[in-house]
């Protein structure tokens, strides 16, 4: 079974993903994981973007590896993030890391998450989930994470909201069937509790 989980900066994805993966004995994929490893790849060694996508091999889990090197801390650093937003824009790198997803949730229990898993990685997914929550709200979520003033994540994360939605290549939209859940005034745990109990309905 495959659970995708889809939406904006600071919605909540990968805690909650986290969270109903645990709760379900299910695997976690963090597809944002695999664009920051390649953009971290691709300022370090200059090559063009799509070939360090191609070429990489990223091991998700508690760690995040990249041809063997722990790249857990070094994805999370503003450079890697901007850079990341960059490359996600180009099609070519956007073709090889789908297709390194596709590949890993082709077998056993997954819960994915990212921008674009229920209508491009996976349009199939059992069950698909888009979390939303107020602009502010995000910001604040993701200025206490950096240590940083959340104004200033607020700015960035309009421009970052805007290039989601208008990039040509898999675009930030909800699937037609999946469900929308608003996380703004709601605790990781209840909404991991909704999602869990949703899976576990469809599994009967």
């Amino acid at each position: 079974m495959v659970i995708a989980i889809d939406g904006p900066a600071g919605a909540g994805k990968s805690t909650v993903a986290r969270g109903v993966a645990e709760r379900l004995g299910f695997t976690y994929l963090d597809s944002g994981a695999m664009y920051r490893a390649a953009a971290l790849a691709t300022l370090e060694d200059r090559r063009e973007p799509a070939e360090v996508a191609r070429t990489l091999e990223i091991e998700l889990g508690e760690r995040v590896l990249a041809n063997g090197r722990d790249v857990t801390a070094a994805i999370r650093t503003p450079e890697v993030t901007e850079a990341a937003s960059r490359i996600a824009t180009d099609r070519a790198v956007r073709a090889a890391l789908v297709e390194k997803q596709r590949e890993l949730i082709r077998r056993g229990d997954w819960v994915a998450e990212g921008r674009d898993i229920g209508t491009v990685v996976a349009p199939g997914a059992e069950l698909k989930i888009f979390l939303t929550a107020s602009p502010e709200q995000r910001a604040r979520r993701r200025a206490a994470e950096l240590g940083v003033d959340w104004r200033t994540v607020l700015r960035d994360q309009t421009l970052r909201d805007e290039q989601d939605r208008r990039r040509e290549h898999s675009p930030l939209r909800a699937a037609p069937d999946a469900i929308a859940i608003d996380t703004t005034d709601r605790t990781v745990e209840d909404v991991v509790t909704q999602i869990a109990k949703l899976a576990r309905d469809l599994r009967g």
